[in-house]
């Protein structure tokens, strides 16, 4: 069997979406406390070079996690007297702030946004190469990586939530996409979370990964994959090591075909820009943790979306209860307005669990169905602003105009 190629690997984490940490971060002296400097920063090296305004911020978790967040506007716009409505894209596993911002300003959904008016913020996960690390811990002790999506959701997206309204003393539109969707059903389950939010806008929704089709994907599941790096003494996901690349690498022999990498783990993508994957590598993967993934399987193994599961006396323990509880979606508010959309060659947010999740929300999410869209092209499709993004700028808008009556 021949080795797959490395540069293959950033498909696989747009899912399960090494180590970057930016070694030169500068706390500046503004009014702001969370306001930071940085040569290293995400704004200087991709969204200032393209003459967009743009500030870092820094957001502590209650947990003691040093979270960084981009504040945008357009290349004619003043963050000073920034007017549009506030939005928080929140990136997938795998990846960071960065990711909205990969493709040119006329296709990456961080650019049209704040060329649209809006008040556009960028969430960066704990562990990211743009976040800051922690207040006590290094990254590379083991309690740094003791989290899961939950944490993430719970901890992570409520203190970017906290953060932008104390700002901007406005509610918030929150657009997620893979994990990022995860984290932001979770989340407004939360009545103090919730009640910061506008509306959702949700890219390849998941709470459910039941019918998860992806074949290498599956395999992985089969094989036990997260027991497998835990052995190793592994608690950092990080797919640029060898270590790594060989354990999946040995995963595609003669149960799953791995000609096709990119449609074995996502379903086949439509309008990915394949020729752009040396320069996305530039900037994929960010580090997750192996609880995190581990959390993913459990998902995929019981059909269910709760919180992390410890084994029966652990969560005695932890939840006074034998099973994790679940995160209740019939408990977002129905009057919270979310737009959704999701493709037909999605093979990890299936049809069929996204069906799952509308049924058990109390709201009628507006839907956009793209019958020839895979898991990536919902990020990365050269045709995203028509086929996508102005559908979900047209949801965002109708509110504006609705809340100004």
């Amino acid at each position: 069997m021949d080795k797959f190629p490395a540069f293959l690997l950033l498909p696989f984490l747009c899912f399960f979406h090494s180590l970057f940490l930016s070694d030169a971060d500068v706390t500046g002296n503004s009014s702001d406390p969370g306001l930071t400097l940085s040569a290293e920063s995400l704004c200087a090296q991709l969204i200032e070079p393209n003459g967009y305004f743009c500030t870092e911020h820094t957001v502590q978790t209650k947990d003691g996690y040093l979270l960084a967040l981009q504040r945008v506007s357009s290349r004619s716009g003043d963050l000073k007297v920034q007017q549009g409505h506030p939005v928080l894209l929140q990136h997938g596993l795998f990846m960071a702030g960065d990711a909205w911002f990969l493709d040119s300003t006329e296709q990456s959904l961080g650019f049209i946004l704040a060329d649209q008016g809006f008040d556009v913020w960028v969430g960066n996960v704990r562990g990211t190469r743009w976040s800051h690390g922690h207040i006590s811990l290094l990254d590379t002790d083991k309690e740094f990586w003791e989290w899961s999506w939950q944490e993430l959701a719970l901890y992570d997206l409520a203190e970017m939530l906290h953060y932008i309204h104390a700002i901007t003393s406005s509610k918030i539109f929150i657009v997620g996409h893979s994990q990022g969707t995860i984290m932001s059903l979770a989340a407004l389950t939360q009545p103090d979370i919730v009640e910061m939010v506008e509306a959702a806008a949700l890219l390849s929704p998941i709470s459910y990964l039941e019918h998860v089709s992806a074949p290498l994907v599956l395999r992985m599941v089969a094989m036990h994959l997260d027991q497998m790096v835990l052995a190793l003494g592994l608690h950092q996901l990080n797919f640029r090591s060898d270590v790594l690349v060989n354990l999946v690498d040995s995963l595609c022999d003669d149960h799953v075909d791995c000609t096709d990498f990119l449609s074995s783990i996502t379903g086949q993508n439509c309008c990915f820009n394949k020729t752009r994957m040396n320069f996305y590598l530039e900037y994929e993967p960010h580090p997750s943790s192996v609880k995190n993934l581990r959390h993913l399987f459990q998902m995929i193994r019981q059909g269910t979306f709760s919180q992390y599961d410890y084994g029966i006396l652990k969560n005695l323990l932890i939840y006074g209860q034998f099973k994790p509880p679940a995160f209740d979606l019939n408990s977002i508010p129905k009057s919270l307005p979310m737009w959704m959309s999701f493709g037909g060659n999605d093979a990890l947010a299936d049809a069929t669990d996204v069906q799952r999740t509308l049924e058990e929300l109390s709201s009628k999410p507006e839907l956009l169905y793209l019958d020839n869209y895979g898991h990536i092209d919902f990020l990365l499709s050269i045709q995203a602003n028509r086929d996508i993004y102005d559908h979900m700028i047209g949801f965002f808008r109708s509110l504006e105009k609705s809340s100004s009556y």
